[in-house]
């Protein structure tokens, strides 16, 4: 992994959090317990700060970064799918962000929200708790029901078994 500090400003990691060794992580970074941090991901606490609640997973190659002085809050048990974008944006527990979905400045989303495939966040936008929100910008289309939540919680527990599990990679090219 790549943890780097800046001007005084030093990652924070629990130790049971993995964190993927072409992962970067610089500066005012917060990570909480069992958070996975796939590879190519980049957490950028270098003029903003970023708070990663515990048991959350940030797949491949995904960005979160916030504006000077500001901080970008991810909650507990949160999933960023492969690619996606986070600046400056609240995330609250149980969100699911899909996969090369945007959240943009001071948006929020609600806990157990779900943000579809390629959406946009606009900036201070809000999407309601356990709401399902799709399209450019995002918009709400429906209701998270219990089997979406029920589902998602076993995918969520998947990952956090990855923290341990993947600490025994072993590379063979």
């Amino acid at each position: 992994m790549s943890v780097f500090e800046f001007e005084g400003r030093i990652p924070v990691i629990d130790p049971s959090a993995y964190i993927s060794e072409s992962a970067t992580v610089i500066g005012k970074v917060t990570i909480g317990k069992e958070v996975w941090v796939g590879p190519g991901a980049v957490l950028r606490g270098d003029y903003g700060e970023i708070i990663v609640g515990s048991y959350t997973a940030i797949e491949e190659n995904c960005v979160i970064h916030a504006r000077p002085g500001e901080t970008t809050r991810i909650g507990e048990h949160v999933t960023l799918g492969h690619g996606s974008i986070v600046h400056t944006g609240n995330i609250s527990d149980w969100a699911v962000i899909g996969m090369a979905a945007v959240v943009s400045d001071f948006a929020r989303v609600g806990t157990w929200a779900a943000v579809g495939e390629g959406a946009v966040v606009k900036s201070k936008s809000e999407l309601p708790d356990e709401t399902v929100s799709v399209g450019i910008p995002a918009k709400v289309v429906g209701n998270v029901s219990g089997e979406y939540k029920e589902l998602w919680e076993k995918y969520k527990k998947n990952y956090n078994t990855f923290c341990q599990r993947y600490r025994n990679l072993r590379k063979i090219s």
